[in-house]
């Protein structure tokens, strides 16, 4: 059985996509936020591998198809973006700012707490980066020398972070404008927050996905101010 899991081609797939419907399934049955099918979803696949003593190699492996998709899910988000462009176009020197504050306000606190717990500096610098979308994030951790595993883990508790408690932060601190959840949501977790954000609302979800881009683009600007402080 094993053996047969580890080397079928498309079982990582299979895999993915049983747990995730599970996972849906859970959050329309229970409609508890915890239960995101994101969250249930890794945490099924993982019990599953550990159980079956299946590697991870070949779990990617058979998943390898998912990865492909990536690309194309993400120029996807431009289509509520050109739908809400007027909202963009009215509100682009507050998005801009709020992007600008975010980058900053992550740079500073990772800055602050590293400083007080003494963190070295690779792990430092692999810790700057955790709110921007993986693929710049990494890029960025090996070029300053730091550690990808830990940047890697970082964003991920980022991203699904944004995607539990997006909603009750936006409560908590009375955030109503759809154009403010949306960049706030986007550039603290990126594309799992986006997600979230797409299920509030069309603008949400369109400003959350511009958040992205602009917020990798920004913190590859902003972040050598900071790479050299620890």
């Amino acid at each position: 059985m094993n053996n047969f899991l580890v080397n079928s081609a498309y079982f990582g797939l299979f895999l993915t996509l049983v747990t995730f419907s599970i996972g849906l399934f859970v959050r329309k049955k229970t409609s508890f936020f915890l239960f995101s099918p994101l969250i249930v979803s890794v945490t099924l696949t993982i019990i599953v591998l550990v159980i079956f003593k299946i590697p991870y190699e070949s779990y990617v492996q058979g998943s390898a198809m998912l990865g492909k998709m990536l690309t194309p899910a993400t120029v996807v988000l431009a289509i509520p973006l050109y739908r809400q462009f007027q909202k963009l176009k009215d509100n682009w020197l507050a998005v801009l700012l709020g992007i600008l504050s975010g980058v900053f306000a992550n740079a500073i606190l990772i800055f602050a707490l590293c400083s007080l717990f003494k963190i070295s500096h690779e792990e430092y610098v692999s810790l700057l980066p955790k709110s921007i979308t993986t693929a710049i994030a990494l890029a960025l951790t090996e070029q300053n020398n730091g550690f990808p595993a830990i940047t890697v883990v970082m964003v991920t508790i980022a991203g699904n972070l944004g995607n539990l408690f997006a909603v009750q932060l936006c409560h908590i601190f009375r955030i109503t404008e759809p154009v403010a959840r949306g960049v706030a949501i986007g550039t603290s977790s990126h594309a799992m927050g986006t997600a979230k954000a797409l299920e509030i609302g069309e603008v949400e979800g369109a400003m959350s996905g511009l958040s992205i881009a602009v917020c990798g683009l920004l913190t590859v600007i902003v972040l050598p101010f900071f790479v050299n402080l620890i």
